[in-house]
């Protein structure tokens, strides 16, 4: 299984909550609160997604952080690399000589790359402005059909 580690799911959890309120700005301690995260994780990856250029901040009194770029230009891969540092599946790629026993017979690790480019694209391919949007239900569809009739004036 690959698996996101805590600080990566929490970060695309806040970044999902400031990208539905793209106007207001949120504190580290009203994230917590909204989000459940515990308040030093939130400081901790809020600082992160900033070094990252994901989020910028305003002092003051009514400070706090809000998105730095469009929500549309943000992706899952973004959000995950600020946090967790370069998506790679294995250790090899990472280019951390001695960290596996079989490296110098591993006829797998220059293919492990495209495998890593594969799971990166992915990644990429998914917006923070998708993620963030309401989930489609069958009676939001249901719904959007019934307005499309109404605009082509029910014909199909």
């Amino acid at each position: 299984m690959i698996k996101l580690t805590n600080l990566a799911d929490y970060a695309v959890v806040l970044m999902c909550h400031l990208a539905q309120e793209p106007r207001e700005l949120s504190s580290a301690v009203g994230l917590a609160q909204m989000t459940g995260v515990p308040v030093p994780t939130v400081s901790k990856i809020l600082g992160a997604l900033s070094r990252a250029s994901l989020l910028r901040s305003q002092r003051g009194l009514k400070g706090g952080f809000y998105l730095g770029r469009a929500a549309e230009d943000i992706s899952v891969a973004d959000i995950v690399e600020a946090v967790d540092g370069p998506i790679a599946l294995t250790n090899c790629i990472e280019d951390a000589p001695g960290d596996c026993t079989l490296e110098t017979l591993c006829t797998m690790k220059p293919h492990w790359q495209v495998i890593n480019m594969a799971v990166k694209g992915a990644l990429s391919g998914v917006s923070l402005a998708e993620i963030a949007a309401p989930p489609i239900t069958a009676q939001s569809l249901r719904r959007l059909a019934g307005t499309a009739a109404e605009l082509g004036g029910g014909r199909s």
